[in-house]
């Protein structure tokens, strides 16, 4: 749908992104902006930029964006389920999938994938995040639970809670971890200035107590191949805790500086494969779950394998002394 606006003389000089942002009731500025980046505004017969100016008596055709549905919307988009019964999924999340729809990420979220697979899931959390009983950042891959009742999920949620959930992750980092093993205890809160960071933060209104145990599985050079388990689950707390010690996740964008990995930045040599690009998300993977089945009451654990990119870059380090 097309609305024909004529810029009054109120608006001279104004961004044309905000103008179209209060003159459209039930949507954000990023969503206007984001239409308006799409090709989806002529100011007087020209696309325009958002940041354009107004003047008085311009005339502006702009196309309404969909808008967003707050029930999740199902997507056929394929998922790797390790199990499965009336109660509850194990799935092992691909990297670069959102969990559940946020600001900028409306589809291609595994809630979508779930929507679209399984007639029936909890709705505890809301109808954006059904079945969703704890998450994984986009770029982590491995295990992640969903509840199909909610009474299952409640069960779920306690364990968690009560964190009688074992988790245990895969992270390669980019450092040379001395200890062999060791526990990081160091509050997590959100970080001074970047809003999509968290941080060390001693004493601060939003932090909460934080505490990983490490173990070191393989040195190669400057990297360390490590096993990490979490006893609290705080946001980015593995990746907050590995680069408070000086060792970031590799290929971590927000902790450690970088998007991607070639085998050159690996090895330190420079022949033909250097250029070859191993890795492109962060080297986390949620690698193993073990929790009480909510009906039975018996252990059981769950694995996820490592992702290919993750073993080629494994592959790449064990030719390093």
């Amino acid at each position: 749908m097309f609305r024909d606006i004529v810029v009054p003389d109120s608006a001279a000089g104004q961004r044309i992104d905000l103008f179209l942002t209060q003159a459209s009731d039930g949507f954000s500025r990023s969503q206007i902006t984001h239409a308006i980046q799409a090709e989806g505004a002529t100011l007087d017969g020209r696309t325009v930029r958002p940041s354009i100016k107004l003047k008085a008596g311009q005339r502006i055709r702009f196309r309404v964006p969909e808008p967003v549905s707050d029930d999740t919307i199902g997507e056929n988009i394929p998922l790797d389920v390790l199990y499965e019964d009336d109660g509850f999924v194990v799935v092992n999340k691909a990297a670069g999938m959102v969990v559940h729809p946020a600001r900028g990420n409306w589809t291609g979220t595994l809630t979508s994938a779930l929507a679209f697979r399984f007639q029936s899931l909890s709705d505890v959390g809301g109808p954006t995040r059904p079945g969703i009983v704890h998450r994984l950042d986009r770029d982590t891959s491995g295990v992640i639970v969903v509840a199909k009742t909610n009474a299952v999920h409640m069960h779920l949620s306690n364990q968690f809670a009560d964190r009688t959930v074992e988790k245990e992750y895969f992270a390669i980092t980019a450092g040379r971890l001395d200890r062999d093993r060791d526990i990081i205890d160091a509050p997590i809160g959100r970080h001074p200035y970047q809003r999509d960071k968290m941080a060390i933060r001693e004493s601060h209104s939003t932090s909460k107590p934080a505490s990983t145990f490490y173990e070191v599985i393989a040195r190669r050079g400057r990297f360390t191949q490590v096993r990490v388990t979490p006893k609290t689950g705080r946001t980015h707390q593995i990746r907050v805790h590995l680069s408070h010690i000086g060792s970031p996740i590799l290929c971590d964008r927000l902790y450690a500086g970088h998007a991607e990995v070639t085998a050159g930045m690996l090895t330190g040599l420079h022949d033909a494969s250097a250029a070859q690009v191993l890795l492109q998300r962060q080297a986390l993977h949620a690698r193993r779950l073990t929790l009480e089945h909510p009906q039975s009451g018996k252990r059981m654990t769950f694995e996820a394998p490592l992702p290919d990119e993750i073993q080629r870059v494994i592959e790449c380090l064990e030719s390093l002394a």
